[in-house]
């Protein structure tokens, strides 16, 4: 009975001490396994970047249609309120159509927006001609193919 414990020990110690020297040497990663991880993480960024680029356009191209939209609506304000078109974009600020002029989002300036005067009239009560539209800057082509000058 003596031979059987004695030998249950030393085969327990023996398998513990195999454990404790298996353990010390597995530890950590390989070359290989950082290199399949690193690429997996650059295979993530190739396809999430794009969309982030497109998406940041996306948001640019939004509030480069809202901005227009006001102003445009400011300038047809002005013109049916005062009986005259503005002379410039700073007038609709002085006169409180606008709190300021928007910053256009593709030139990153508020005074990059191109204005368009007309001679004509836009209305039998209007004095002056003026200011009747306005357009970026950018001379960048939007997602539809068309410059951001046009818009």
């Amino acid at each position: 009975m003596r031979i059987g414990k004695l030998r249950s020990r030393a085969l327990s110690s023996n398998v513990a001490r195999a454990a404790v020297a298996g353990k010390g040497s597995e530890a950590g990663f390989t070359l290989l396994e950082l290199m399949i991880v690193m690429l997996i993480i650059a295979i993530l960024a190739a396809v999430a970047i794009p969309a982030y680029l497109s998406s940041i356009k996306a948001a640019k191209e939004a509030v480069l249609k809202e901005d227009l939209h006001v102003l445009r609506g400011s300038i047809d304000a002005y013109t049916a309120d005062k009986e005259k078109a503005p002379q410039s974009l700073d007038d609709l600020v002085q006169s409180g159509y606008l709190k300021k002029l928007p910053v256009d989002p593709m030139t990153h300036s508020d005074s990059t927006w191109v204005t368009s005067t007309d001679d004509t009239l836009q209305n039998i009560d209007q004095t002056e001609p003026g200011v009747n539209d306005v357009h970026s800057g950018s001379q960048e082509t939007g997602s539809d193919g068309q410059p951001y000058s046009s818009w």
